[in-house]
């Protein structure tokens, strides 16, 4: 069945590889002719099982993960050269595709950063580099600028507005008047409780002198 398979793939592709070299519109046709007579034969339950049998197979597999590797290598070799680093340095000059990038990659931004402030070897590394003295006065200096207030209004402001923090707020201030109502109705019952014992003891002590 495997060697059934492998028969029909080879043959699917010596059908396109053998199309008419044709010029102009005839050579148009047959590469089209060609390649819905593929299609069609890959949509059949033959053509399919032949599919899955040639992928399965452990030579196949392996020619596959070997090639996955070389084009990780190729493109990590693209992407490191210079004229890679030159590109992306282009490119980043864009406003439009600096803005861009950086929103595709916000939430891969915020999960790595939440990571390091996990990280012990992080986190000394910061506290480290935040008892720089020098670092220590740019950070001093930067909280002073006016441009950083008026950002830190902004936050303050888009984040009181925020639904969420809202709702959240709205919680905790029901929580909290449950909770001073659950107060003042324990103590309401304590005095109640202390008066009604004070007035069982005084009722007794006037019963028993008049029985003297």
């Amino acid at each position: 069945m495997k060697c059934k398979a492998t028969l029909l793939v080879f043959l699917l592709f010596l059908i396109t590889g053998c199309a008419p070299a044709d010029q102009g519109n005839g050579q148009h046709a047959d590469y089209e002719g060609t390649k819905k007579l593929v299609i069609d034969i890959l949509k059949t339950d033959e053509g399919k099982k032949a599919i899955e049998d040639v992928l399965n197979d452990e030579k196949t597999q392996a020619k596959l993960i070997m090639d996955e590797a070389v084009v990780k290598n190729t493109i990590k070799g693209a992407l490191t050269s210079k004229e890679a680093e030159d590109f992306w340095k282009k490119q980043f000059e864009d406003p439009k595709f600096a803005e861009t990038y950086a929103k595709s990659m916000q939430k891969e931004h915020e999960k790595l950063i939440k990571d390091l402030m996990k990280d012990p070897d992080y986190q000394a590394a910061m506290i480290d580099i935040l008892k720089n003295p020098e670092m220590e006065k740019q950070l001093t200096d930067a909280l002073k600028t006016q441009k950083y207030r008026d950002q830190m209004k902004s936050v303050i402001i888009e984040t009181v507005n925020s639904p969420l923090f809202k709702a959240k707020m709205q919680d905790l201030l029901i929580k909290g008047a449950e909770e001073l109502q659950k107060q003042g109705q324990g103590k309401k019952d304590e005095n109640e409780g202390g008066d009604g014992g004070g007035d069982g003891g005084g009722d007794g002590g006037n019963d028993g002198g008049g029985g003297q």
